[in-house]
Formats: C-alpha cells, sequence, structure tokens
C-alpha cells in the first residue's frame, strides 16, 4: 500500500527533469551566455529536486512545540539557500567571462581549444580505415602537425599593432 502523503507530484518531478535537460543542453554550446543561462536553469532544477526530495510541508521545525502534524525537514531548506548561494557565485563568474570575452573578441563565443584539434585529428588517423586497409601513415611527428595545426587557426601576431576596430591604450 503507498502512502500519498510521501509521494512527489509528477508535475514537480516532471519540471525537474525538464530543468535538468534544457540546462544541460544550454551548457553544451558554445555561447557563454547560453552557458550562463544552462547553469540557471540547473540551478533552479538542482534547489527543486532538493526541496521535493524534503517531503512534504509540515509544522515548523521548532523544538518544544508540540502539533499533531509530523514537523518539516530543514536540512531541504538549508540545503536550498547553499544551492542558491552556489549558483549566484557560478553565474556571477560565467558573467564577468562572458563581459570580459565580449570586452576583448567582441562576442562571447568560445573558441576551438589547438590541442583538441589536434588530438581530433590524431584520433582520425588512428581509426580503421576500411575502404583502404593497406594505406601507409603520414610519417609526421606530433610537433609536425601541431604546427600545421597552428597555422590553420590564424592566430594573431604579438608583433604587429591591433587594428582599428581593436581596443587601445588611448581610451577612445
Amino acid at each position: 500500500m503507498i502512502v500519498l502523503d510521501t509521494v512527489p507530484s509528477g508535475a514537480l518531478l516532471l519540471t525537474v527533469g525538464v530543468l535538468f535537460a534544457s540546462g544541460v543542453y544550454l551548457l553544451l554550446e558554445r555561447s557563454l551566455t547560453r552557458v550562463l543561462l544552462g547553469f540557471v536553469l540547473m540551478g533552479n532544477g538542482a534547489n527543486l529536486a532538493i526541496l521535493v526530495a524534503g517531503g512534504r510541508a509540515g509544522a515548523p521545525p521548532i523544538t518544544g512545540a508540540e502539533t499533531a502534524e509530523p514537523m518539516s525537514d530543514p536540512l531541504a531548506q538549508a540545503m536550498v539557500l547553499t544551492s542558491i548561494v552556489i549558483t549566484l557565485a557560478l553565474v556571477a563568474f560565467v558573467l564577468a567571462m562572458a563581459y570580459r570575452s565580449w570586452q576583448l573578441h567582441g562576442h562571447d563565443e568560445v573558441q576551438d581549444d589547438l590541442e583538441d584539434t589536434r588530438i581530433a585529428r590524431l584520433a582520425d588517423a588512428d581509426a580503421p580505415s576500411y575502404a583502404d586497409s593497406d594505406a601507409e601513415e603520414s610519417g609526421s611527428t606530433l610537433d609536425e602537425e601541431a604546427v600545421a595545426v597552428r597555422d590553420e587557426v590564424a592566430l594573431p601576431d604579438p608583433a604587429t599593432p591591433p587594428g582599428p576596430g581593436a581596443r587601445g591604450g588611448d581610451g577612445a
């Protein structure tokens, strides 16, 4: 026999699932603004999940108060307050990173990592080729491939002065 007082609402559980799913989806985007929204959604989903796990509301958790109904669990409320503080700090940090990225680059997109690109190429080279099993390896070293990847990405040269759109030291 299931006691309905301890079963959480299906709508709350569905809401927790939707908040976590949409938060994870937004975290996988390249824009820091979307990553920020993903953190906010996941933080709210975690808060709601903790409150659902805390059980139904009851009498205030004050010692010495005699009531007929059971007391509510104060631990869930304390955990949610802690989660709110952590989420706020994380949001402030990501917001500062997005703002700084906007100042430096004019956008908040996360750039490709050169090492990730090099490793992806090595993985592609080491993948078995089912069409041509007798293919030879390129024979180039890891350093040569890293130089090729760096040349393709076109990193700015520190010796050249910034263009007219870049921020200069004149305050304009």
